[in-house]
C-alpha cells in the first residue's frame, strides 16, 4: 500500500533525514517505527503525506506517486491519509464536532468548509467517528476544555471522519501519562483491526512497540537497520537500532 523507492531526505543545513530508503508497508499493517530522537522516524512518517519533500527517490501510495502527485491528484491522494500529532493540532476554541468534521475539508469546496456548511452524512461520520473513541458526549464541548488523551482521540476521530485509508501517528502518546497512553493505543490498535486502516506509528518506548506492533522498523542515522514481525524485534535487536541498551517505559 504504501512503497518507498530510493528515498533520501536532505535538509538545507545538510544533515540527512534519510539515506536511500526502500520499504513496502502492507494493507492492514500495525507498524511502528523505532529510534532514537533524530534518527530519521518523523521524517519517514512525515514522507508518506508529503509534509516533508523528500530530496531523491519515489513514494507511491496504493501504486500511485504522491511524489509527483499535483492539485487535485495530490488532493485525492493525501485524502486518504490521517495524520494524529503529539501535540493534537486541534482548534482549540472550536467545538470537539468541528473539530471532527475539519476531517471532511477534502471532499468540499473552501468556501462551503470555511463557513461551516457540512452536510448531514459529514455530521453522522463525525459522531459516529467520536462514538468509536468514546467520546461522543463531548461532541459540543470546546476542545480546550478536553484532557490531553480527550484531545487525542478526538484527532483519531477526525481521521475516521475523514475516512482515511492510512493513519499515520507521530508520537502520539509522548505527552500522555501511561493510563492514557494506553488508552490512545488501544483505540488505535482496534481501528486497525476493525476497520483493517493500515496504521504506522513512531514511538520511543520498547515495550508499547512490542504490544502494539505487528512489525517493527529500526531506523538509525536515516537508514532501516531492521524491519521484520515483532516476534524477531530481540532485546539484542532493540540495542543495535538505539546503539546502546533499550529504555523500556
Amino acid at each position: 500500500m504504501i512503497e518507498f523507492k530510493n528515498v533520501s531526505k536532505v535538509y538545507p543545513n545538510g544533515t540527512k533525514g534519510l539515506n536511500n530508503v526502500n520499504l513496502k508497508l502492507d494493507k492492514g499493517d500495525f507498524v511502528v517505527i523505532v529510534g532514537l530522537s533524530g534518527a530519521g522516524k518523523s521524517t519517514l512518517l512525515r514522507s508518506i503525506n508529503r509534509l516533508h519533500e523528500i530530496t531523491e527517490g519515489e513514494i507511491l501510495i496504493d501504486d500511485k506517486s504522491i511524489t509527483a502527485a499535483k492539485g487535485k491528484d495530490l488532493l485525492r491522494i493525501r485524502r486518504d491519509i490521517g495524520m494524529i500529532f503529539q501535540n493534537f493540532n486541534l482548534v482549540k476554541r472550536s467545538s470537539v464536532l468541528r473539530n471532527v468534521l475539519s476531517g471532511r475539508v477534502g471532499y468540499h469546496s473552501t468556501i462551503r468548509t470555511l463557513l461551516g456548511l457540512f452536510p448531514k452524512h459529514d455530521v453522522a461520520l463525525a459522531m459516529d467517528a467520536l462514538n468509536r473513541v468514546n467520546i461522543q458526549e463531548k461532541a459540543y464541548s470546546r476542545a480546550d476544555e478536553l484532557s490531553g488523551g480527550q484531545q487525542q482521540r478526538v484527532s483519531i476521530a477526525r481521521a475516521l471522519a475523514q475516512e482515511a485509508k492510512i493513519i499515520l501517528a507521530d508520537e502520539p502518546v509522548a505527552s500522555l501519562d501511561p493510563l492514557t497512553t494506553k488508552q490512545v493505543m488501544n483505540d488505535l490498535k482496534r481501528i486497525n483491526q476493525e476497520l483493517g486502516i493500515t496504521t504506522v506509528v513512531n514511538l520511543h518506548f520498547v515495550d508499547l512497540a512490542r504490544e502494539y506492533a505487528t512489525r517493527i522498523i529500526g531506523i538509525r542515522a536515516g537508514e532501516i537497520v531492521f524491519d521484520g514481525p515483532v516476534e524477531e524485534a530481540t532485546d539484542e535487536v532493540f540495542s543495535s537500532i538505539y546503539g546502546r541498551e533499550i529504555k523500556k517505559r
